[in-house]
């Protein structure tokens, strides 16, 4: 089988579906045939996967560092190339450039499209644009988008349900995201190792969030809940890792609440084995967002048996139970602040549900394309391909 993956971010511009692509392309590529990922180009860097990686001409775009705006109908040679290859399916990740560039291939050469919904694209677009009625205009053309595929997918029930309230009304398939992580025999030497890195106690307590630094991911309300525990003298750390638009006024906020013994801010970590680390000597993965939609770092957190606290009701937070595979909070500050302070010295509790997260809430990559191939060839073999 030949497979196309479109999508406006890959590496090194990493989140959450960048990491869905990529897996989609090596499993596929590995197993099941040759796996193409089309996406922009990004200034001074090469690719060295194992799939074949087309990149179309992009421009910056200074008010969401470090994304690209494609520019696909500028890319003649990589269009040319593209219609050459016998595709047997498409698969887009995005409605926008790739989107159109995916939607342009599939209909020149008569091949089934998929797209996967995976953000929520209004709150996206109500930060960016900052006008209410243009943010409407721009969902409603993507909401065209989905309804002019031939298959929509989504990657759980409360993204398919914000897709839904968005107006469109076809037929959703659900398909859950995975990792690439698996619970290291190391452990403990990682623990040590990242200790040792970052100067922390061996027994302080840590927390961790990874994510893009945008403040729809609710990183605000980590910050005042750090601060809210200094005031209270409670010793632990809180480390950081990740990139955004964000990014300035993030730091800004940290030296404004006086927070920067508390606060290890990495940047951006392209290397998967260190964020596996920072995982195993976390005590508790925070991620209080109510933007995103299905969160891979959730199922990372899960493969280290690392507890995550996250609120209640979010799509992020479906399939966590509270006190049980995770810990859930109301969304606000108070809240937060609770669940941390009533669970971040119980070491055995959270054991327990680091273990009951691992057991429900982790699967691995292959496990899921393993089933996104088989829902491809259903989908081919209902068009008699």
């Amino acid at each position: 089988m030949i497979t196309g993956q479109f999508n406006d971010s890959f590496p090194p511009i990493m989140d959450g579906v960048a990491n869905v692509v990529k897996n989609y392309a090596f499993w596929l590529n590995r197993k099941y045939g040759q796996s193409y990922v089309v996406t922009p180009f990004v200034p001074n860097h090469e690719d060295f996967e194992d799939f074949k990686v087309y990149r179309y001409n992009s421009l910056p775009l200074p008010f969401r560092k470090p994304y690209r705006w494609g520019l696909p109908k500028l890319s003649v040679k990589v269009r040319n190339d593209l219609e050459n290859i016998k595709f047997d399916i498409i698969h887009t990740h995005s409605p926008f450039s790739s989107g159109a560039f995916a939607m342009d291939i599939a209909k020149n050469t008569r091949i089934p499209i998929i797209a996967t919904f995976h953000s929520k694209l209004y709150d996206d677009f109500k930060q960016e644009l900052k006008s209410e009625s243009l943010s409407k205009l721009a969902l409603e053309k993507a909401i065209e988008f989905y309804e002019s595929v031939d298959y929509v997918w989504a990657v759980n029930k409360g993204s398919a349900n914000t897709l839904r309230s968005y107006g469109y009304n076809g037929f959703i398939d659900i398909i859950p995201n995975g990792t690439d992580f698996t619970f290291p025999g190391d452990y403990g030497k990682r623990r040590r190792k990242i200790s040792s890195d970052l100067s922390i106690p061996q027994e302080e307590k840590v927390l961790l969030f990874i994510g893009q630094i945008i403040w729809q991911k609710n990183i605000k309300l980590i910050l005042q809940a750090v601060a809210k525990l200094k005031q209270e003298n409670m010793k632990l750390k809180i480390i950081f890792a990740g990139e955004g638009s964000a990014k300035k006024e993030f730091l800004q906020m940290i030296a404004h609440l006086k927070i920067e013994d508390y606060v290890i801010y990495l940047g951006p970590i392209h290397d998967r084995d260190y964020l596996k680390s920072l995982f195993a000597r976390a005590d508790l993965f925070v991620f209080p967002s109510v933007y995103d939609n299905a969160p891979i770092v959730v199922r990372e957190a899960a493969a280290l048996k690392c507890p995550s606290l996250l609120v209640k009701d979010s799509n992020a937070s479906e399939g966590v139970i509270h006190d049980f595979n995770g810990l859930l909070c109301e969304n606000d500050v108070d809240s937060f602040v609770r669940e941390i302070k009533e669970n971040i010295f119980k070491k055995e509790k959270l054991a327990e549900i680091g273990d009951k997260a691992y057991e429900t809430l982790y699967r691995n990559w292959e496990q899921i394309v393993d089933e996104v191939y088989k829902k491809y060839s259903d989908i081919l073999s209902d068009i008699g391909k």
